[in-house]
């Protein structure tokens, strides 16, 4: 095991956001920031998401869950009303859409890639 915290740390701020583009689909005013990325899985699963006021991700489903923290602004998740400060775990095989009528930033965790439904 690589002992040396240097190889584990992002600095956040010193990376580009990138539109978020899936399956070539290219998602409208959402960006994101890679923060751990699993080789195995050839995948990131810790990122952050920045969604440009009005934006949206389609209904989908998370077969592993997920789990995401608000950091700034708002969203509507699953008809929910999410602010700046709240946490959501959703169980495997939950399904739901994302719209930001305010903008907002995201920490999502997802272990497995998500479906779009």
């Amino acid at each position: 095991m690589n002992t040396k915290i240097h190889d584990y740390i992002v600095k956040t701020e010193q990376k580009e956001w990138q539109p978020l583009i899936e399956k070539g689909i290219h998602y409208e005013g959402i960006f994101v920031k890679s923060l751990k990325f699993d080789p195995e899985k050839n995948r990131s699963t810790t990122i952050l998401l920045k969604f440009e006021p009005g934006a949206s991700y389609p209904y989908h489903n998370h077969p592993a869950g997920e789990e995401l923290f608000i950091m700034e602004g708002d969203a509507f998740i699953a008809g929910a009303h999410m602010e700046k400060g709240d946490y959501l775990y959703t169980p495997p095989g939950f399904k739901h859409s994302v719209k930001s009528e305010n903008g907002c930033l995201i920490l999502f965790i997802i272990p497995e890639e998500v479906e779009i439904l």
